[in-house]
């Protein structure tokens, strides 16, 4: 079915979205009025068909994985999620059903996460699909944790498992079996760990896009700080274990995973569990930040140094 015209798509499956300030998307721009006395946070993610989500994802799915992942960088700041903006580029093709589903899993992550949409822009291209969303959250003055300000001595902690959203996109390109399912849904559905209250606890901290090796290097680098992780403590999933050793090393270094990395000194570390318990969310402390060349080493519980043959993923 071609694509209904620009217009009538948004008035059918778009504007059911649309909340205060978006003018029910009937304008150029929407009027935003942030909380009283609080700093706005905002943070863009694209995603591009064949590249961040597959062919035959369900594009419910799909929706609920781009704003996902934009509440993850939310939730890495210690914000409160607000509104967001879409930009959606569609070939000409595209069945109006998907964009039926794709709206269907905006509608109910909206519900869940409580955003909103404010506008954006529709067009057509000859492909691939490319999606993009600028999300837009708070936090009380000043409070943002940044990936710089990590000290020497810090402790590195991690959110909930690591490396299901890698093993996922195997399972989903058939390169592993996992009857579960679990993986595959890890991969389509990350968990942004929205709702931790990390400001005022982690010195630093940023979300696990990249792998875990290679976003820990940002904060290196960002703070100036060398880092060792011992890969044994790095927590994963039974499914992810359940793969065995070969996998270990896509777990620290594929992706996708979509949990908090922080650095937390260690008087802090107690402040740290109480938010993760009253949250609901796992932490596991992995390593330890120390002076030194802006580098991360990974090692094995017993010393041994862990050759890395990748670090993580690459956007170019």
């Amino acid at each position: 079915m071609p694509l209904p015209a620009e217009f009538d798509l948004i008035s059918r499956h778009f504007r059911p979205l649309a909340g205060p300030g978006a003018l029910e998307l009937r304008d150029d721009a929407a009027v935003l009025q942030p909380p009283p006395g609080r700093d706005l946070v905002l943070t863009a993610d694209a995603m591009v068909g064949g590249v961040h989500f597959l062919p035959d994802d369900p594009p419910d799915l799909v929706a609920r994985k781009l704003l996902r992942v934009n509440l993850s960088d939310l939730a890495a700041k210690g914000a409160v999620p607000l509104a967001y903006l879409l930009t959606v580029s569609a070939p000409r093709d595209t069945a109006d059903t998907w964009f039926a589903g794709f709206a269907s899993g905006l509608a109910e992550d909206q519900a869940t996460y409580r955003v909103t949409l404010l506008g954006g822009d529709t067009t057509s291209t000859p492909g691939p699909l490319s999606l993009s969303l600028t999300i837009i959250g708070h936090v009380a003055p000043g409070t943002a944790v940044h990936r710089f300000g990590a000290s020497a001595g810090d402790e590195i902690w991690v959110t909930g498992t690591i490396g299901d959203g890698a093993l996922g996109l195997a399972v989903a390109t058939g390169r592993l079996s996992d009857f579960s399912g679990y993986l595959l849904e890890r991969y389509r559905l990350p968990r942004p760990r929205v709702g931790l209250a990390i400001a005022g606890v982690a010195s630093a901290g940023m979300d696990i896009s990249d792998g875990l090796v290679q976003d820990l290097g940002h904060i290196c680098r960002a703070s100036d700080l060398a880092a060792e992780i011992d890969a044994d403590s790095v927590p994963r999933s039974a499914p992810a274990r359940a793969a065995g050793e070969p996998w270990l090393a896509t777990c620290l270094t594929g992706g996708d995973d979509y949990e908090l990395l922080l650095a937390v000194p260690p008087a802090r570390s107690t402040a740290l569990r109480v938010a993760a318990q009253d949250a609901g969310i796992a932490v596991t402390r992995i390593g330890r930040l120390m002076n030194g060349p802006a580098e991360v080493t990974v090692r094995r519980s017993d010393g041994r140094e862990m050759a890395l043959t990748r670090r993580g993923w690459s956007h170019f």
